[in-house]
């Protein structure tokens, strides 16, 4: 069963702790920090209100299953589970097994005027799945038995999947049959197909497989206005693509049943490389060069100075002699203070992968950077998915972690990346706070890269402080994403969190165009009210 006020699951082997090493890196880099009390599921079980729902045979209403459906896993919510200061629930969940289910639910709540919110695996960042205060009755609901491969069709490779699949799941139901979908987020143990294309979502090793615009086909979209269904066709001239308005709708138009993606054939090879070079400068500069020359990678990630040297000292442990060895051989090659690290990936045939990664080696080494040779892209590939796990343990011990990103054009990386990473740092100065920030560039492309930022904090001598301490940090950063031409979201999607800074994105036409559209759906505005529109719109 899934953790109900963290990440994971109840029997995770994959539990962290925060070793002795860490927690003295903690103290080092923003304070010392005092654990806080924990509100337990029963205390939180307790503030549960009677349900408004009306008695249905698809819909419980019983008050721990609403608790579980009631947030997501964004800082805020963690903050609200831990705390217990939560006070909006689903009335109900229902778990539907079929489209035809899924039909009748909307129905019932078109009739009933509830208010339904979607949910894949709950694994938003964002606010997408947590109910509001409204008058209205509040249904969500769960699409996790509608899990499983439905379709394949080996000739066109496409497969077809109830929306509710998570990512292991998909990998092995398509692995049977001598397929990838090739789709990676850092939620993919727990995210669903469903949620990806409702989020827009973008995996780890889109150079090669796609975001997930490219690998969405059609599907089928139950909505308060009837069935869409969207066929599948390799391309097309015919007026605007119909895919468009689900992919990212976050459950304002309806609710996704069935997923149609394209799908590849298991790689014959795969393999992650790391290389060092002496400056952020120049790792941005061959970032660009390689994915612009088209060198066929699967993936580029550059961690800047202060990420590179935070994971490799943050995955030491408490035993930090083989990064100080490390660090002493690249000194050795000219490479020390200001050094980044790049993570490349190569997917395909073995001779592919041979080919395209000298080629890789080759342009990194031109340009001053020296390759590791002791596996570190292995060990990346590993615990690629480990991060989220890190929060529970971090706020056990009074910090918080939370993350920002964008994409930008490349002639505006370098500054856009320097200014929220300034404006984050110096958010709780006021405070006389210290934040812990550094960034990434997690995606690349031929125009320009996504900027990731990571920045850790204490909570302070209570939940609300933290609140408050991250509302003013969430802001900072947004202001500067805006002001740098970046949209509010490259992969996260917008929800609650992200909604009124969607304009400064699509324009007032834009805005006017989406709302519009959902209104065509969703007359009422019963479709997971509050996300993805700015305020004014909903």
């Amino acid at each position: 069963m899934r953790l109900w006020n963290g990440w994971g699951n109840e029997n995770s082997d994959l539990t962290m702790v925060l070793n002795s090493g860490l927690r003295l890196l903690l103290e080092a880099l923003v304070g010392p920090a005092t654990a806080l009390p924990q509100a337990t599921l029963d205390q939180v079980i307790d503030k549960v209100p009677l349900s408004r729902l009306a008695n249905h045979p698809l819909i419980s209403t019983d008050p721990e299953i609403r608790v579980r459906h009631a947030r997501g896993q964004s800082l805020p919510d963690w903050l609200d589970m831990h705390s217990g200061d939560v006070d909006t629930f689903p009335d109900g969940v229902a778990s539907p097994e079929s489209s035809e289910q899924v039909r009748q639910l909307l129905d019932h709540a078109k009739v009933n005027d509830l208010v339904v919110i979607p949910y894949g695996g709950g694994t938003s960042v964002v606010g997408h799945i947590n109910p509001d205060p409204d008058e209205r009755p509040v249904l969500t609901i769960n699409m996790g038995r509608m899990d499983k491969l439905i379709d394949i069709d080996y000739e066109s490779q496409l497969a077809t999947f109830g929306a509710g699949t998570p990512g292991p799941t998909v990998e092995a139901q398509l692995k049977d049959h001598g397929f990838t979908l090739g789709h990676f987020p850092q939620s993919w143990e727990l995210s669903t197909i469903g949620g990806w294309v409702a989020s827009r979502s973008s995996g780890q090793q889109s150079i090669h497989y796609g975001r997930i615009e490219n690998l969405f086909a059609g599907g089928t979209i139950e909505t308060l206005a009837g069935t869409l269904e969207i066929p599948t066709i390799p391309a097309s001239s015919a007026g605007p693509d119909v895919r468009e308005m689900i992919l990212g709708s976050e459950g304002r138009m309806g609710i996704i049943t069935d997923v149609k993606v394209r799908i590849t054939p298991i790689p014959e090879k795969e393999h992650f490389q790391v290389v060092f070079f002496p400056s952020w400068a120049v790792g941005i500069s061959v970032a660009r060069e390689l994915i612009q020359q088209r060198v066929a990678l699967s993936m580029v990630r550059l961690s800047n100075p202060l990420e590179t040297t935070s994971l490799l000292h943050m995955g030491a442990g408490e035993d930090s002699s083989g990064v100080f060895a490390l660090e002493q051989a690249l000194a050795e090659k000219g490479i020390s203070s200001g050094k980044v690290m790049m993570t490349f990936g190569v997917t395909g045939s073995a001779r592919h992968c041979d080919t395209a990664h000298q080629l890789a080696l080759d342009h990194c080494s031109a340009h001053g950077g020296v390759a590791d040779l002791s596996g570190l892209g292995d060990k990346w590939a590993h615990g690629r998915f480990r991060a989220p796990y890190l929060r529970d343990p971090l706020g056990a011990a009074g910090y918080a972690a939370d993350t920002m990103e964008t994409a930008v054009d490349w002639s505006r990386v370098p500054q856009a990346a320097e200014a929220i990473e300034n404006a984050i740092r110096n958010a709780l100065s006021d405070e006389g706070e210290q934040v812990h920030v550094y960034t990434h560039l997690s995606h690349v492309y031929g125009q320009g890269s996504s900027i990731y930022t990571t920045y850790l904090f204490r909570l302070g001598d209570s939940y609300q402080q933290g609140m408050a301490r991250w509302a003013k940090l969430k802001s900072a950063g947004a202001q500067q994403i805006v002001a740098f031409g970046g949209t509010i979201s490259h992969q996260h999607g917008v929800g609650k969190d992200h909604r009124d800074y969607l304009a400064f994105e699509k324009g007032a036409l834009g805005i006017a165009a989406i709302s519009n559209l959902c209104e065509l759906f969703d007359p009422k505005g019963q479709m997971n009210p509050g996300k993805l529109l700015p305020d004014s719109e909903h």
